[in-house]
C-alpha cells in the first residue's frame, strides 16, 4: 500500500520509535506535542472505550488490564535464567564471609572455655577447629584412655601428637570441671563443628556456580576473589560494565575519594589486593601487575556475562598471560601477544577452523618471527605510557615549584 509521505507517526518512546523507523520506514514524530496528546489519550482511554464498545464496558475492565500488564511485564523484568543466577553467588559469598568471622569467634570462645580444663592442648593443637574436636572427643582429661587414641589421631592426623595429648592430659596442671559445665562445653563444641562442616559445603557450592556463572573470571583470579567483585559490584552484568580502571579499585572507594580531597596519591588496588598475582609481585611492580590484573578480571566478566558457550579456557589462558608478565617483570622475557593467546585459546575449544592447511603453514612463520616483536612493542608501550604520565606529573610539580618561588618573591617585594 502507497504511503502518503506527508503523514507522519507520533512515538512516545525513542527505542520504539527508532524500531519502527527501521522495520517499516515510516516517519517518526517526537516532540512535546505528541506527548501531550499520548498523555490525554491515555487519560480519556476509558471514555474513548466506552463509545467503541457500548454500554458493556465498565471502566474497572481498563484498570484490571492495566493491573495485569504491569504485573507481567515486572515478572518479565525479574525472571532471570537460572544458569546465570549470579544472586546465589553474591547470597553465598556474604554467607561465607560471615562464617568465617562467627567460627573464628565461636572457637577461640571454646578454646578460652576449655582451656581452664586443660590449657596444655593449645600448645599441642593450634588450630581452632582441630582444637574443638579435640575438646568435644577428650570431655573431661580423666576418661582420656588408650582406646580414644586412633580416634584422636584421625582428629590430629598425626600419631605423636596424639600420644603427646595423652601424656599432657596424664600431667595437666588444669582445674576440675564439673558435669554440668563439660555438657555445656560439648553443646556448643559440637555447634562450632557443624558450622564449620557447612561452610566446607557452602565452599564447594560456591566453586560449583561460579564454574556455571562465571567460569573464566573464576579460572583467573579464584572463586572466592571473583565471588567478591562480583557481589562488590551487584552483579556479574554491572560488573561486566565496568572499565579495568574501576574494578582495579573496586573496594576501596573511600581510600580513593579520601585521596581526591586531600590531593594525595590515589590507591593502586582494591579488592583484587587479595590476589596471589599481587603479593608475588615485587613492591615496585604491584601497582602495573594490578592494572594489568584488572585489565584480564574485566574482560574475563564480558566473556562470561555475553558469551553464550560456558568455558573457562579464556580465563585459564588469561592466567598464564598474567604469569608471564611476572615473569617478564622479574626476567624481562617478553610475554606472548594477547591475540596470539585468544587464537590458541579458540582453536581449543574447536571452534577456529581453516580452510586450507596450507593457508595456515604460511601464515604461522611470519607470525612466529613477529611474536616476540609485537610482545615488546605492547611492553614497550605499556613504558612509555608509563613515563608519559611520570613526565605530566613532574611537570605539573615543577610549574607549582615555580609557582610558589614566584609568590614568594611578590611578597617579599611588597613587604
Amino acid at each position: 500500500m502507497p504511503q502518503d509521505k506527508s503523514l507522519k507517526l507520533g512515538v512516545v518512546d525513542e527505542r520504539l520509535a527508532v524500531a519502527i523507523k527501521d522495520a517499516l520506514g515510516v516517519k517518526i514524530e517526537r516532540s512535546s506535542q505528541v506527548q501531550e496528546l499520548a498523555r490525554t489519550i491515555r487519560l480519556h482511554f476509558p471514555v474513548y472505550l466506552k463509545q467503541l464498545a457500548g454500554d458493556s464496558f465498565e471502566a474497572e475492565d481498563v484498570r484490571t488490564a492495566q493491573r495485569g500488564l504491569a504485573h507481567s511485564y515486572s515478572r518479565s523484568k525479574v525472571k532471570f535464567n537460572i544458569n546465570k543466577a549470579d544472586t546465589m553467588i553474591i547470597q553465598s559469598i556474604c554467607l561465607l564471609d560471615q562464617l568465617d568471622k562467627d567460627v573464628n569467634t565461636f572457637a577461640m570462645r571454646v578454646r578460652e572455655w576449655y582451656s581452664w580444663h586443660f590449657p596444655e592442648l593449645i600448645k599441642i593443637v593450634p588450630d581452632n577447629i582441630m582444637f574443638t574436636r579435640c575438646a568435644k572427643l577428650i570431655g573431661a582429661r580423666s576418661n582420656l584412655n588408650e582406646e580414644m587414641l586412633p580416634a584422636l589421631e584421625e582428629i590430629i592426623g598425626d600419631e605423636q601428637k596424639a600420644r603427646d595429648v595423652f601424656q599432657a592430659a596424664k600431667m595437666s596442671m588444669g582445674t576440675d570441671i564439673s558435669e554440668v559445665d563439660l555438657v555445656s562445653i560439648e553443646s556448643f563444641a559440637e555447634r562450632v563443628i557443624s558450622l564449620a562442616e557447612y561452610r566446607a559445603e557452602l565452599q564447594k557450592y560456591l566453586h560449583s556456580r561460579m564454574g556455571e556463572v562465571a567460569p573464566n573470571l573464576s579460572a583467573l583470579v579464584g572463586d572466592v576473589l571473583g565471588a567478591r567483585l562480583i557481589s562488590r559490584a551487584g552483579s556479574l552484568t554491572s560488573l561486566s560494565k565496568y572499565p579495568a580502571s574501576t574494578v582495579q579499585i573496586l573496594g576501596a572507594e573511600k581510600a580513593l575519594f579520601r585521596a581526591l580531597k586531600s590531593r594525595g596519591k590515589t590507591p593502586k588496588y582494591g579488592l583484587i589486593f587479595n590476589s596471589s598475582f599481587i603479593s608475588r609481585a615485587k613492591l615496585k611492580d604491584k601497582g602495573r601487575i594490578s592494572r594489568y590484573l584488572a585489565n584480564k578480571c574485566s574482560i574475563a566478566s564480558r566473556l562470561d556475562n555475553f558469551s553464550d558457550v560456558t568455558t573457562s579456557a579464556f580465563g585459564e589462558a588469561m592466567k598464564q598471560q598474567v604469569e608471564d608478565r611476572l615473569k617478564f617483570y622479574e626476567t624481562g622475557q617478553a610475554p606472548a601477544k594477547n591475540a596470539d593467546v585468544m587464537h590458541a585459546a579458540l582453536a581449543s575449544l574447536g571452534d577456529l577452523q581453516f580452510d586450507d592447511a596450507g593457508e595456515e603453514e604460511r601464515d604461522a612463520k611470519p607470525k612466529a618471527s613477529s611474536s616476540k616483536k609485537s610482545a615488546a612493542m605492547d611492553v614497550d608501550e605499556e613504558e612509555e605510557e608509563e613515563e608519559k604520565s611520570s613526565k605530566k606529573k613532574k611537570e605539573k610539580k615543577d610549574k607549582k615549584d615555580k609557582k610558589d618561588k614566584k609568590d614568594k618573591k611578590d611578597k617579599k617585594k611588597r613587604d
